[in-house]
């Protein structure tokens, strides 16, 4: 069964740096995009950061500069550096995968648990 388990999250004060990372286990056939969402109290969830399969990234432009996402494709991880962060990045991060768990099966995307990052001002 496949699963996304992630770590990293915390609390760090205004300026400071947290990693998060994700691994999906279960042996997954293929996995294409992977990406970070999060998602603020009262406020709708929004992609983060993603990388394709081929390395293609895209950020959200509230990140641009100050957030790095990075994917190890041997292990099945996908870690997300953030750096500078500001109090307006306190949220629930969700990790999401794009992949098919066997030749056969339609690729869907798949949700970590979410980990809470919280800066201080």
């Amino acid at each position: 069964q496949v699963q996304l388990v992630e770590s990293g999250g915390g609390l760090v004060q205004a300026g400071g740096s947290l990693r998060l990372s994700c691994t999906v286990s279960g042996n997954p056939f293929y996995i294409n995009a992977m990406a970070w969402y999060r998602q603020a109290p009262g406020n709708e969830r929004e992609r983060v950061a993603v990388i394709s399969s081929g390395g293609s990234i895209n950020y959200a432009d509230s990140v641009k500069g100050r957030f790095t996402i990075s994917r190890d494709y041997a292990k099945n991880t996908v870690s997300l550096q953030m750096s500078s962060l500001e109090p307006e990045d306190t949220a629930v991060y969700y990790c999401n995968a794009d992949l098919k768990t066997t030749r056969w099966d339609p690729s869907r995307g798949y949700w970590g648990q979410g980990t809470q990052v919280t800066v201080s001002s």
